[in-house]
């Protein structure tokens, strides 16, 4: 496995030496040559554990990731597919965000993609929202799931964070998109300001984080 230490660097590799075969008596020239090959070994292992260590600040490990948001509400036609968007990337590392909606890899690996996302449907009904991935523009297979949003209620419109995780597979260069429909257009992708009576801070309409698992 290779693990990533920055966008740029990767964890140093040793190789096991081939070591010269041993004379039938004792000689200090073999003696020494062996010493040397071990010595060199040793400092290779000594370099990588340093790399893993993670009690400075300057030695950690860092595997590729993204973590993004959106600040924006988003109104869309009924029973048509519509990328989820985001206009603010968090944290990043050799990750990044495309277009507004495609989460675009350096590194080949499993990845954890997750999402929340808060739906707002202000009619008196019941609606359903479907959720699914794109993989550099083709529908997952089996990846749809389906959410009920709450109808509105007393002049108050019904409410629903929804949200789950995905493990894909992606190769460098591949992007994974995070795509929604609904059949109704009174269901919207809500952002919301900061509340009052108790004080608290503004809603994001999504959010999104894909994170390095393993190596393919």
């Amino acid at each position: 496995m290779t693990y990533f230490i920055t966008s740029a660097d990767r964890l140093a590799q040793a190789v096991a030496p081939n070591l010269p075969l041993a004379p039938n008596g004792y000689e200090q020239r073999y003696a020494d040559q062996l010493n040397n090959i071990l010595r060199l070994y040793f400092n290779q292992l000594d370099k990588i554990l340093g790399q893993l260590d993670t009690s400075t600040q300057a030695s950690t490990i860092k595997i590729p990731y993204l973590a993004v948001e959106d600040s924006v509400s988003h109104t869309v036609t009924a029973n048509t597919a519509n990328a989820m968007t985001f206009d603010t990337v968090d944290y990043s590392n050799s990750c990044s965000l495309v277009s507004s909606s495609r989460f675009t890899v350096t590194y080949a690996g499993i990845y954890n993609l997750q999402f929340s996302t808060q739906f707002q449907n202000t009619d008196t009904s019941l609606h359903d929202v479907s959720v699914w991935l794109r993989k550099n523009g083709v529908d997952i297979a089996g990846s749809t799931g389906l959410i009920s949003i709450p109808n509105s209620h007393g002049g108050t419109p019904g409410h629903v964070i929804a949200g789950w995780n995905f493990f894909v597979s992606l190769a460098a260069g591949d992007y994974i998109q995070l795509y929604w429909s609904t059949d109704s257009a009174a269901v919207t992708i809500q952002a919301y300001a900061a509340g009052v009576s108790p004080t608290r801070p503004t809603t994001a309409s999504n959010v999104a984080t894909l994170t390095f698992v393993s190596a393919l």
